[in-house]
């Protein structure tokens, strides 16, 4: 059993991290039906383990080095590489605002990416002061790591670069490729951060 085999089982077989994971992170597994067709641009298969309420999909790589990477592909036609492993990207996924911080990323400056995620993270304990709380309970039974958000930006950031032609590049059943993670916006158009 992979260690990502080991940790879908565990939010499988753990009803209230399942639904924390569902209703407070965007990481439903009941949703593996959410980006049917897809694969890397190299012709690679992707297997999918979990969706987003936007229909975004969530998918295992193939085993490299003993690890299985991870790509996202939202229902908006962006997605790539967003971590090495599942346990990375859960880390991610559970301490920062990663699509946002993604969106609003200046073209992949790590910099602005910085800058971005504070303001997410204000954002978002003022908006769900419980958020923190329910990161670290998924941590904690998950066996994973509570980070510092300038290091989760720096490891997204990092992975989200490697999203290149053919390796991790989505693609849909025609072969018409997905966009590259990376937004060229720092910040929202509409009256900047607030």
């Amino acid at each position: 059993m992979t260690s990502s085999d080991h940790l879908l089982g565990l939010i499988q077989n753990t009803p209230e991290i399942d639904l924390l994971l569902r209703s407070s992170f965007g990481f439903d597994i009941g949703q593996k039906h959410y980006g049917d067709g897809l694969r890397l641009a190299s012709g690679a298969p992707l297997e999918p383990i979990a969706g987003e309420s936007a229909s975004g999909a969530y998918f295992l790589c193939a085993e490299q080095d003993g690890r299985r990477p991870v790509v996202f592909a939202s229902s908006e036609g962006e997605g790539g590489l967003i971590a090495d492993d599942l346990a990375d990207a859960l880390e991610i996924i559970i301490g920062l605002a990663w699509q946002d911080c993604l969106g609003f990323s200046g073209g992949g400056d790590v910099e602005v990416m910085q800058v971005s995620a504070q303001q997410l993270e204000q954002s978002r304990d003022k908006y769900d002061p419980e958020i923190f709380k329910e990161g670290v309970r998924v941590a904690a039974a998950l066996s994973l790591r509570v980070l510092p958000v300038p290091e989760l930006v720096i490891r997204l950031q990092e992975a989200a670069s490697k999203t290149e032609p053919p390796d991790y590049v989505v693609t849909t059943e025609d072969g018409d490729a997905y966009d590259p993670p990376f937004g060229e916006y720092s910040e929202p158009r509409h009256g900047g951060w607030r």
